[in-house]
């Protein structure tokens, strides 16, 4: 089943050696709050137009982006409630995008002092386990959950999916810092093609590439449209470059080590000129490697869990879990020549020239095409 849903009791909390995540603070409102929230919920969810993706998810289009049902309310929820510190760092991207590669990158090149190089918590976790989704994990169970000291380190460190658009007003209003990773397209759709059909279970027809590529193509995917996403980001970090890091998978792919001393400066913990002699900067890159990462043995085995298991007034609470396998397959550029045939890569360069002109974003392809896609 695609994102197995689980309704259980609660149970343990990741833990960390130097704090507990699950703490009786995590509690979710009133009985009453809840309900009250219920029915204005269902009341907008009627409201909504709704479609499935090709990945076998409910999707309801709200805010000009297609949510899934079963973050929907969360997403409302942390919209609502969130409250940014101007320290915070947020993590943005499409799933599928260099997610939890940028996870392991910042985590590791923002919070390198506070821990000794062989104890690196990326050693024994995995990225998602130590920068936890606000809407996917913190909101998920509950309405409004207390997020003062909810991370291991400090600054905080989130990472959440929604479009710049729809991120709740005190992120855009805050001096917290934005830390953007997206893809081209056609790897992008490849990825979240073979992804998603490697989680769809029993009962659940595969979905055909040509099926899948012409909803990408409509749009309608998780969070998409795509173009709407990477453009909303795109043309906020020309406006506000100070806070938001504008990076893009495959410039990262050639060249990790300048776009680490980047990522480091922008995120105030520049490298001093003793760590670049000692190699630091080159450890961070190998260590978060895609390499690296899948061959931790807590990368190889078991299942990530989203969502916090919280009390609920109804005493339930629903996780999602994924094989963290999956989240390491192949991280390379131009596997979509692989896939697409020459009318789809024709369509999709049409399509990236429409969406991106007069932008001045261009992507980089590496493929067996003529040439990248730029704009004008």
């Amino acid at each position: 089943m695609l994102f197995f849903l689980s309704l259980s009791r609660p149970a343990a909390c990741f833990t960390m050696e130097k704090t507990d995540m699950c703490n009786s603070s995590m509690v979710s409102t009133s009985h009453d709050v809840e309900e009250s929230w219920d029915d204005e919920f269902q009341q907008l969810v009627q409201t909504l137009p709704k479609d499935k993706s090709f990945t076998g998810m409910n999707l309801y289009f709200f805010q000009g982006f297609w949510c899934p049902s079963i973050v929907l309310k969360a997403v409302i929820s942390c919209q609502k409630h969130f409250q940014a510190f101007d320290s915070d760092i947020l993590i943005a991207t499409l799933p599928k995008c260099g997610t939890t590669w940028l996870k392991a990158l910042t985590f590791a090149t923002l919070y390198r002092s506070q821990f000794a190089r062989e104890n690196n918590p990326l050693l024994t976790y995995n990225p998602h386990s130590l920068v936890r989704f606000i809407d996917y994990d913190f909101y998920l169970n509950d309405t409004c959950p207390d997020l003062e000291n909810c991370t291991l380190y400090q600054p905080r460190l989130f990472s959440i999916h929604l479009p710049y658009a729809s991120l709740p007003t005190s992120i855009k209003d805050s001096n917290c810092k934005i830390v953007y990773l997206c893809r081209n397209p056609m790897d992008t759709l490849i990825s979240f093609w073979s992804f998603f059909s490697r989680l769809r279970g029993e009962g659940f027809e595969p979905v055909s590439l040509d099926e899948a590529f012409e909803m990408f193509c409509q749009g309608i995917n998780e969070f998409g449209p795509f173009f709407d996403h990477v453009l909303g980001y795109w043309r906020a970090s020309q406006e506000k470059s100070s806070k938001i890091l504008f990076l893009q998978y495959e410039d990262l792919k050639e060249d990790i080590n300048s776009h680490l001393k980047k990522l480091a400066m922008f995120l105030g913990v520049p490298f001093t000129e003793e760590e670049e002699k000692q190699g630091v900067v080159e450890e961070i890159a190998k260590n978060c490697s895609f390499e690296n990462m899948k061959d931790l043995e807590v990368n190889k085995k078991g299942a990530q869990t989203f969502g916090y298991p919280q009390e609920t007034f109804s005493g339930k609470t629903k996780t999602f879990v994924i094989p963290r396998e999956a989240f390491f397959r192949k991280a390379k550029t131009g596997d979509w020549s692989n896939y697409l045939t020459p009318s789809m890569v024709d369509r999709l360069e049409k399509l990236i020239q429409e969406k991106l002109d007069n932008s001045g974003l261009t992507f980089k392809l590496f493929s067996k095409t003529s040439k990248d896609i730029t704009s004008t």
